[in-house]
């Protein structure tokens, strides 16, 4: 109970989380502020729009604090809380798949002109046209940086189903984003879905 230097060590991810499982009424939330803008991040990159990003970040938390005691320490607690937030992503496209509500392009209005927001429009929108299973495996990988090895322990598949989801995903995002070469502007990415 002293005041040593015990008391004023940053607890690593693994202390944290365990001492969350011992009843630290305190440690869960130290453990998710201390990654909150990674997975904030991820979230949005793997999301439709914010406010999906933001709900499928709040299930995830509340998912990660509710099976914290099953965490076998097998992988690192930031991959844990990587996959757990890549998994509700994946839940809510799947349900906004088989329960669709508006179109894309409402969901994302252009105010700004410039080249950069443009683009970053387009490649969003052509994000979401792949399959949400090649989308996950190209934001981890091309977006976020992961390894191959680590995109697969995050998503639960094996390497080589990464590599394949990522070589079809980059090859079907090449053609949905093959028109930026020519100069068009952002609206032929409506007459290109019709046609």
């Amino acid at each position: 109970m002293g005041f040593g230097g015990n008391s004023r060590r940053k607890r690593s991810d693994a202390e944290l989380l365990a001492a969350h499982v011992a009843g630290d009424r305190y440690a869960f939330s130290e453990l998710f502020g201390r990654h909150r803008r990674q997975l904030h991040r991820l979230a949005r990159l793997t999301s439709r729009t914010r406010e999906d990003a933001e709900d499928a970040l709040q299930d995830a938390m509340l998912s990660a604090h509710r099976s914290a005691g099953s965490f076998r320490y097998d992988a690192a607690v930031h991959s844990w809380l990587h996959r757990i937030v890549v998994n509700a992503c994946l839940d809510r496209l799947r349900h906004a798949q088989a329960h669709p509500t508006s179109p894309l392009e409402d969901v994302y209005p252009v105010a700004d002109q410039t080249a950069q927001v443009e683009t970053t429009i387009v490649v969003q929108r052509a994000l979401m046209r792949l399959p949400v299973e090649q989308r996950a495996a190209l934001v981890a990988v091309d977006m976020q940086g992961y390894s191959i090895a680590d995109t697969a322990q995050l998503l639960g598949v094996a390497e080589g189903t990464v590599k394949s989801r990522c070589a079809r995903g980059r090859v079907r995002l090449a053609k949905l984003l093959g028109y930026l070469d020519t100069g068009v502007r952002i609206r032929a990415d409506r007459a290109a879905g019709h046609g």
